[in-house]
């Protein structure tokens, strides 16, 4: 997440960070960000990103970050809600989980009825112009207006 707060700082983006006040114990909160918020637990982190958010990203990370892609997988599925969702394989790395959720389909555990919406990004490069297309696919709004969403 550090790697991803410095380039979208360098570029002149605005980072918003969320941490349960115990992260200090773990990690050492980012102090450049535009925004710090410090939440009493993971679930008002996650419940805050969530309510923040027009769309989902998923990259390669630990343990956190694929119980956070399991809980919008499970949303989506369960039509919470209809953000963007975009798993950023690079290099092969969300491969396994990929294949996983490939035989979920075919062993029936995940019905085509209940299917889950995602897309899979192979570079970097991808992942914005994904989120572009399904924000304004399911907004039927125009670049333009997306553009200045983004």
């Amino acid at each position: 997440m550090g790697a991803a707060a410095h380039a979208a700082l360098a570029a002149g983006g605005h980072v918003t960070g969320v941490i349960p006040d115990f992260f200090d114990e773990y990690e050492v909160a980012e102090k450049r960000i535009s925004e710090l918020i410090i939440v009493k637990d993971m679930h008002e982190r996650k419940r805050i990103m969530f309510e923040r958010s027009d769309a989902f990203v998923a990259f390669p990370g630990g343990i956190g970050t694929l119980e956070e892609l399991a809980e919008q997988l499970t949303w989506i599925q369960l039509g919470q809600h209809r953000k963007p969702l975009i798993i950023a394989d690079i290099n092969g790395f969300w491969g396994p989980l990929l294949a996983l959720i490939s035989h979920m389909r075919e062993s029936a555990f995940i019905r085509p009825s209940h299917e889950i919406r995602y897309q899979v990004a192979q570079t970097v490069e991808d992942i914005l112009p994904m989120i572009l297309k399904a924000a304004i696919d399911e907004d039927k709004t125009t670049d333009a207006d997306m553009i200045k969403r983004f």
